[in-house]
């Protein structure tokens, strides 16, 4: 089904805590001070924001040495781009310092030098790692170099010399796509006066239109966290939309071609494995494992605005492990992508859920049924490519694919004393192509995808029972906004197409997406005869986006059971159609108690096609910044029991237990040394079930080059209705078969640590650590009385009894009803995990980095005999687990 955004903010259930300590937060700063460096710019010469200013480049013929000092002759005589206006604290007010900007460039390179000028005082100057913004005043160049008035390059650098740079592939400030890694340098200085930088950016770096006059979007944005201040050369204000769209003219750049850019970048890794509790009798095992790997990256310029892009034997092992989670639902967990490879441009297939980068090198889908097997974590990938950028038309180009590895494992039998090797995962081929076509003076824009996934499953019978050997989808979309972005409707339409075997299209009928053999559901059948299946996803709806107060979204979507995107994309149910709205109050003008505060009332509706009510939420936000810049945000969420077809995971249709539930949290103003935030949800059902949960969250930085942070989480639950298994044998009210539910006590307990020493801006070592624990006890076992109902027959009542069976080789449970019997496995568990992230990166030369890297990854269990404490996650730190250790180098070659 439809999967909407249904919370504000930390998307799930924080609050009212910002009520109880607001009274003694709510006093505004102190008034500004005059200062002989303020900014005397009238708002008539262009400090409302008019997107008619314009900046000048001036050409040298030497280049500046890139040092931070501001010493050549070439500062003092180009033109000076100045005039900040505040958009915080006091939207329109000039800027409490003066910013002095200016611009020029060779042949190879654009350069900007700044003088910032400011109490030295009240410069914050922490050092992190790259694209870590973190406390640091900072000073932020975008570029819309199409000028297309929808995209930007951004490049920032902080007092402390960190590079910050990410593409904005939208017309809004906030989309930050933070895998744009080019290759540029940037030197900073703090004086008496304030602060200065130099910044370097060669045009290899940057895709433009080809001509001989270059006229380039521009604007330039200070940023003050001691002073809560952000300054802007061209003011996008709080109730305006857009970005690229409102920025100013950089102009003067002319003789300047694009560059094919051909950049090779080889690496060499070496690593170790380390593995505790090593089974003596496993042939698979050893205690230490080493490899050694070489591949590289090449990225070359296929005229002057597309870039391919291709990988040959990558390696990840400096990405950061994914954190620790315990699934209890019937559905897949998503994971962000980490990898830098299909990170960069990946905003060029984001449409729909076709594309879901993970899929490439995932674990084998496979799995070896022996004694012994070789474990394989990944799937190789051999080699992958991408082609990307944007036509002066305005058309963005995507296109993609990748090959993966045949993967066998070796597997022992005890019994034969034979080895074997079994097939887990066929040779595969994906493929992803885009394109999307800007129009019109507001940026609408129209475009498509299609993917496709091919696996060569001949001569495979048990990879071919499993997987799909084709799957294509597609899908078009289409964007149109008017009055300067302050309205948009959209409208898309995705469709899919799998084949293969009759067993591995049998599997998707019957997966937790669709659950055809629902045996209520009169609009979907099995037929274990088909040899494909196809679907489709239909949305379309309208926003008001900018405005003094109101703000409105409307949206409706339809999406047929046989959606199928998984093989390539993300997707977790369909069979559903319905609709989301919500109404949005908000103020930007700041009174006593509040400088902004927005309310949302929304609400989201689905019923699948059977035309049974399946998903009901309605929701409150109210969230802001009071006076003194603490932000607080405060949620009610209610959900009113609904007929669920997925809760007896393929049985009949059941009736939800509904939820109400209210979050609430307080942040401190960011920028401080010491950052402290606490968020908190609660809830219950109509069966007594409830859920708490807090996360407490901390950052402190003793120095300007250490930081350390905490974010413990702790929740604790009661489901009334936690689905266990299914057995033969029901009564008819169930369709013959009986569904076990039980209650379910439910306890978590993590906490995130992270420890970053930034030695230099290209020098840093970073620390992250996650102890998990968890437990659930199963009790109350019963199974549904009758469908579209959530009453159970409570076993050892009605005439049925239940004993609990443990020897040193059996835990479960037997259920006696009359002459019948039946065995329950004990669901209990208890599970913990230490996974850790050790990463020494060195910048050596510009685009060249050495990685040190040691990762632990231990996971253990044990008997739920009660909820989670702190001490477990002491425990996790002894479970057995692996040891990583690596040296990865790169070396950037321009050709």
């Amino acid at each position: 089904m439809m999967e909407h955004a249904t919370t504000i903010g930390r998307g799930g259930a924080p609050g009212c805590l910002a009520l109880l300590i607001a009274a003694g937060l709510l006093s505004g700063p102190a008034a500004a001070q005059a200062n002989p460096g303020a900014d005397t710019l009238t708002r008539e010469q262009g400090g409302t924001g008019s997107a008619a200013r314009v900046a000048e480049a001036v050409r040298v013929t030497a280049a500046p040495e890139i040092d931070g000092v501001l010493d050549e002759a070439m500062w003092a005589s180009a033109p000076v781009l100045g005039g900040f206006v505040q958009r915080e604290p006091e939207e329109g007010a000039l800027a409490e310092d003066r910013t002095e900007v200016r611009f020029a460039y060779d042949e190879q390179a654009l350069y900007i030098g700044a003088r910032m000028y400011g109490d030295p005082a009240v410069i914050r100057t922490d050092m992190t790692r790259r694209d870590d913004e973190g406390g640091a005043e900072r000073l932020v160049v975008s570029l819309d170099t199409y000028r297309d008035r929808r995209t930007a390059y951004t490049f920032a650098v902080t007092a402390a010399g960190v590079r910050i740079d990410y593409y904005q592939g939208s017309d809004r400030e906030g989309d930050e796509d933070f895998s744009f890694d080019p290759v540029w340098t940037a030197r900073t200085q703090v004086d008496s006066r304030g602060w200065t930088a130099e910044i370097r950016i060669p045009f290899t770096q940057l895709r433009f239109n080809p001509g001989h006059a270059q006229t380039w979007g521009v604007n330039v944005v200070r940023v003050r966290p001691a002073l809560q201040e952000r300054a802007y050369w061209v003011l996008v204000g709080r109730e305006e939309t857009g970005w690229a769209s409102r920025m100013g003219d950089l102009r003067g750049i002319s003789g300047v071609a694009p560059s094919r850019r051909i950049e090779l970048q080889p690496y060499v890794a070496s690593s170790a494995r380390m593995v505790s509790g090593v089974d003596a009798d496993d042939p698979f095992a050893e205690e230490t494992e080493v490899a050694f790997r070489v591949g590289g990256d090449l990225k070359m310029g296929l005229g002057p605005n597309l870039t391919l892009d291709a990988t040959f034997n990558p390696d990840f092992g400096q990405v950061e492990a994914d954190p620790a989670v315990v699934n209890l639902s019937a559905f897949e967990v998503f994971f962000d992508e980490r990898r830098p490879f299909f990170t960069e441009g990946s905003q060029l297939f984001d449409v729909g859920s076709l594309f879901y980068s993970r899929r490439i090198g995932a674990p084998p889908h496979g799995d070896a049924d022996a004694d012994y097997v070789e474990s394989l974590d990944n799937t190789t990938i051999l080699g992958a490519a991408k082609l990307t950028g944007r036509l002066p038309s305005g058309l963005s180009i995507g296109v993609l694919s990748a090959l993966t590895q045949e993967e066998t494992v070796s597997t022992y039998s005890e019994t034969t004393n034979a080895f074997e090797d079994v097939a887990v995962e066929p040779l595969t081929a994906y493929g992803v192509v885009s394109m999307d076509q800007q129009f019109g003076a507001n940026g609408s824009n129209v475009g498509f995808i299609v993917t496709g996934v091919h696996r060569a499953l001949d001569g495979q019978p048990e990879l071919a029972s499993l997987l799909t050997e084709n799957a294509l989808g597609g899908a078009i979309a289409g964007r149109y906004r008017w009055a300067g972005g302050m309205y948009d409707a959209h409208l898309r339409l995705q469709g899919t197409h799998v084949s293969g075997s009759e067993e591995a299209i049998l599997r998707q009928q019957t997966s937790s997406r669709r659950y055809y053999q629902r045996p209520d559901a009169p609009h979907v059948e099995v037929d274990s005869l088909r040899t494909s299946l196809s679907g489709y996803v239909l949305s379309t709806g309208a926003s008001r986006n900018s405005g003094t107060h109101w703000l409105w979204d409307v949206d409706l979507w339809a999406e047929s059971p046989g959606f199928e995107p998984n093989d390539l994309g993300a997707h977790s149910t369909t069979d559903g159609y319905g609709g989301f709205a919500g109404l949005y109050y908000r103020e930007t003008t700041p009174n006593p108690l509040t400088r902004r505060y927005t309310v949302r009332l929304m609400t989201s509706q689905e019923w699948n096609y059977g035309e049974s009510h399946t998903s009901s939420w309605y929701g409150f936000n109210l969230n802001g910044v009071f006076a003194n810049y603490y932000y607080f945000e405060i949620g009610l969420d209610y959900n009113p029991p609904v007929l669920s077809h997925s809760l007896t995971r393929g049985g009949p249709l059941m009736r939800s237990t509904g939820f109400n539930g209210v979050f609430a949290g307080i942040e401190t103003p960011s920028g401080r040394k010491l950052e402290l935030d606490l968020w908190a949800g609660t809830g219950n059902d109509e069966l007594g079930g409830w859920s708490y949960w807090v996360a407490p969250e901390a950052s402190w930085r003793p120095t300007p080059r250490l930081e350390l942070s905490l974010e413990p989480e702790y929740s604790r639950s009661h489901e009334p209705r936690q689905y266990v298994d299914d057995v033969d044998g029901g009564p008819d009210a169930t369709y013959g078969t009986r569904y076990v539910f039980s209650h379910l006590d439910y306890s978590e307990l993590s906490a995130q640590l992270r420890l970053n020493l930034a030695i230099r801006p290209d020098l840093t070592l970073e620390t992250y650590a996650e102890p998990f624990a968890s437990s659930g006890r199963y009790y109350g076992f019963g199974e549904l009385a009758r469908a579209r109902d959530n009453d159970l027959r409570a076993y050892g009542e009605d005439g049925t009894t239940i004993a609990h069976v443990r020897t040193d080789t059996e835990d479960h449970y037997v259920v006696t009803d009359g002459a019948e019997s039946f065995t329950i496995g004990n669901p209990d568990f208890r599970a913990m995990s230490f996974r850790s992230n050790v990463v020494l990166r060195w910048e050596w030369r510009p685009g060249s980095t050495l990685f040190l890297v040691w990762q632990q990854d231990r996971s253990g269990g044990g008997l739920p005999n009660r909820s989670v404490r702190p001490g477990d996650l002491g425990d996790a730190f002894s479970a057995a687990g692996d040891n990583f250790l690596a040296v990865k180098a790169t070396y950037w070659l321009p050709l």
